[in-house]
């Protein structure tokens, strides 16, 4: 791991944050057009991702997190970090053996016949190595990189600093962006993954979740052999999804695989309880008889009970072709502002589920994802962030499906299995009827009668609430920019009072300076409690 030095990697991060800061307040002082805006956020984007490859450790998790948040953050700058990959150099040997011998209390030699000593695998807070056991069995090591919770600790107290920071000085992005939170799920995300008994244990229940599922395997855990900091499971074959030549072999259609796939994800995401969310390629692998192979838990997220019911509702709406019920549960979730126009989200949701896969075919694909992200920016849409994980997972196997089977069209695919997972569910088959029933024409006029009479008053309501919002937020935002502005004014007459031995414009210098600093502290306590009680009657 590249600069252990605690003092070396908080300056260097905090160097990066602070410059990053005074460019943006600059360029807000400044009122730079939109243009000027996406240079400075696509040079932010360039600075991070130099700075997390040349120190590695929690920087390279937090730019693959920040990297989900197409909704709230600049398109240049996710453009410079959405492809981050977690690799970095494999440890030497001999620290890894250490390692070993004193989780187990043994030589290696008591447990093991062999174990190879160059790394399979490597990522930023631990490697797997392959072994084979006294009774000839191969397993896969997965060990804690050497030295790494201190790293972490140090990057997490970094973090902290910078979340305080944005929190209260840096320009509030659309959606209202609650860093702590997002610092708490990063945190509580992390600390999961440094403790190897959770993913034992996540490990143990997903096999038991699973176990009547014929087309998916999991490997087995040796819980005799795995502490806080090695891990050891069984020693599974697989060939990648995305491996075009390899997946040659597999007995079953590619088109199979995609249906299994989505057989495999589906239940995790409509069913309250945990689901793997990390599934990229490398943890993603089929047998050569085309059964699923997951691996990896260590990145799980978790969906609640009432999450779980509204998400059902979603799918369902989605499939009966009722728009306006799908609007009404993505607000629900919370994906929809308050400002948000129900017709014209209905009419976005109709446009976008209309597409054929001989159009997608015909359009270039990065041109549509930049579109799109355009429109989730432009519209008042916001992903809550417990959710983050949750569309990771989502987005990460669809693009795997997608690789798949590019032919095929993905609710095509998926509509089969989700109605045979319906099936299981009991009462939830007659709430798709009723869902239908409600999409047909004669139920569709009644409900936009109801919509005009009532949208002359719900306009009204809307617009006088939005006005208001935005009023006071101005307000807050040009009182910080005044006290801001006094801030620097303050600071340099103290440093002039102090170049020319000039007592008292030191003294009135110290004392705007002193007024500032407590006006701009005031204004922010004032508009962070104004925030929260937006984020309230954004919930209701």
């Amino acid at each position: 791991m590249k600069t252990r030095n605690k003092l070396v990697r908080m300056s260097k991060v905090l160097s990066m944050a602070f410059v990053i800061f005074l460019q943006i307040y600059w360029y807000k002082l400044r009122r730079k057009p939109k243009e000027e805006w996406e240079k400075l956020w696509g040079n932010i984007g360039e600075r991070y991702r130099n700075t997390l490859f040349e120190l590695e450790g929690l920087l390279i998790k937090v730019g693959q997190f920040l990297s989900t948040r197409a909704d709230l953050l600049p398109k240049a700058f996710i453009s410079q970090i959405e492809d981050l990959t977690d690799k970095v150099p494999p440890s030497d040997w001999s620290e890894i053996e250490k390692i070993l011998e004193n989780q187990w209390g043994k030589s290696l030699h008591e447990n093991f016949l062999s174990i190879e000593k160059t790394a399979i695998a490597s990522a930023s807070i631990g490697e797997v190595y392959k072994g084979v056991l006294k009774d000839g069995t191969e397993v896969a090591i997965k060990v804690k990189r050497p030295y790494i919770d201190s790293i972490v600790q140090t990057d997490f107290r970094v973090l902290a600093i910078i979340i305080w920071f944005a929190d209260h000085l840096v320009p509030i992005p659309k959606g209202f962006i609650n860093f702590k939170v997002l610092y708490q799920e990063l945190k509580q995300v992390i600390e999961r993954e440094l403790d190897y008994t959770m993913e034992r244990d996540t490990i143990l229940f997903f096999r038991e979740r699973l176990k009547d599922m014929d087309i998916v395997k999991i490997p087995s855990v040796y819980s005799e052999l795995s502490t806080p900091n090695v891990l050891v499971m069984e020693w599974v074959e697989g060939i990648r999804l995305t491996d075009i030549e390899g997946l040659e072999q597999v007995t079953v259609s590619r088109q199979e695989l995609a249906q299994r796939l989505i057989k495999v994800f589906l239940p995790q995401w409509m069913e309250p309880g945990k689901f793997h969310a990390d599934p990229h390629p490398g943890n993603v692998l089929v047998s050569r008889d085309g059964k699923i192979i997951l691996l990896d838990f260590g990145m799980i997220g978790e969906i609640s009970k009432k999450d779980a019911a509204h998400f059902q509702n979603l799918i369902e709406s989605f499939l009966s072709k009722n728009y306006s019920k799908a609007v009404d549960c993505l607000s629900q979730l919370g994906f929809l502002l308050p400002e948000a126009d129900s017709r014209t989200m209905e009419k976005l949701l109709a446009e976008l589920v209309s597409f054929e896969p001989e159009q997608l075919k015909q359009m270039d694909l990065l041109a549509f994802k930049k579109e799109m992200n355009d429109t989730i920016q432009a519209l008042p849409i916001q992903v809550p962030t417990r959710f983050v994980f949750l569309g990771r997972s989502f987005v990460t196997v669809e693009g795997i499906i997608r690789n798949l089977a590019p032919e095929a069209d993905l609710m095509d695919l998926a509509k089969p299995i989700f109605l045979e997972w319906l099936n299981k569910q009991g009462n939830n088959k007659w709430s798709l009827i009723w869902q239908w029933i409600q999409s047909q024409p004669v139920f569709k006029i009644f409900h936009s009668v109801t919509e005009f009479l009532n949208a002359p008053q719900r306009l009204e309501d809307l617009k006088e609430r939005e006005q208001r919002r935005q009023f006071q937020f101005m307000i807050y935002e040009n009182n910080k920019k005044h006290f801001f502005q006094l801030l620097i004014l303050g600071i340099i007459g103290m440093a002039s009072g102090t170049y020319t031995s000039h007592s008292l414009i030191l003294n009135l210098a110290a004392g705007g300076t002193a007024v500032a600093l407590v006006g701009y502290y005031i204004c922010g306590l004032k508009q962070k409690k104004w925030m929260k009680y937006m984020h309230e009657k954004r919930r209701e």
